[in-house]
């Protein structure tokens, strides 16, 4: 074996390893976020639990109906609260759905939408499951409706946002790319769901509920990708990403 066939193994083979790694670290966050759903859905019927929330509510809301902060701090998480809202993820996933088609990425397209609407189905689902009544009327300063736990502010948020940003990390060349989308798609999420807690509309453990469901969900779409990436590698068939052109930064980086 010559020096440029040895080298062109040993990359194959790192790249192998970072692969499984990246499916090891998936499995391993779907597990922690199902693990401590399960222990926040018990805690919230503890009365431990729900001092917690309530004691986050009193400090947020000294006065109900008016969180602390200046107004344009008001403004500004409502405004950023509607980023987790269906009528905003909607259109952005529609867009999205569109570029990914017209980029030959029909695979992604559709797990972006079953993403989503997977998420939705979770978030209503458990929400009718559990039918926890929402902090009281009088310190939410924004409209809700059905029920409390989990957040379907924060459960679809981080569903959509991180898996654009693994959409994202899986086609751009750098290192600092990647890790740019994906702290973005984190920093979303996480606001989304602060802003709910701060505007009165969830309780705390709603909140951190929705981040581990939408965590959990968004990575096992990503597995389900990793898993036809690998299974395109061996068969012509099925539902595919175009393969990215010779010129694309993508493929040069590597």
């Amino acid at each position: 074996m010559n020096r440029a066939a040895a080298l062109d193994l040993l990359r194959r083979t790192l790249r192998l390893a970072r692969a499984e790694i990246a499916a090891l670290a998936a499995l391993t966050i779907i597990a922690l976020g199902v693990m401590t759903f399960i222990e926040i859905a018990d805690d919230m019927t503890e009365a431990d639990g729900r001092a917690i929330d309530e004691a986050v509510l009193l400090w947020l809301q000294p006065v109900p109906g008016e969180p602390r902060g200046p107004w344009w701090l008001h403004e500004a998480a409502a405004d950023l609260t509607s980023l987790g809202g269906i009528s905003v993820l909607a259109l952005f996933a529609l867009i999205a759905f569109a570029f990914l088609l017209i980029q030959g990425k029909r695979l992604s397209a559709a797990l972006l939408a079953l993403g989503l609407a997977g998420g939705v189905g979770l978030s209503e689902g458990l929400k009718a499951l559990f039918e926890r009544e929402r902090p009281p009327a009088a310190y939410q300063a924004v409209e809700t409706l059905n029920a409390s736990f989990p957040s379907g502010h924060a459960l679809l948020a981080t569903v959509f946002y991180l898996s654009l940003g693994v959409m994202l990390i899986r086609v751009l060349p750098r290192r600092r790319l990647k890790a740019f989308a994906l702290g973005a798609a984190m920093l979303i999420a996480a606001l989304v769901g602060l802003t709910r807690i701060y505007l009165g509309a969830h309780w705390t453990s709603d909140v951190v509920a929705g981040w581990c469901a939408g965590a959990a969900w968004a990575m096992a779409l990503w597995l389900v990708a990793w898993a036809a990436q690998r299974w395109q590698a061996r068969h012509a068939g099925g539902l595919h990403d175009a393969p990215p052109a010779a010129t694309d930064p993508a493929v040069i980086g590597e």
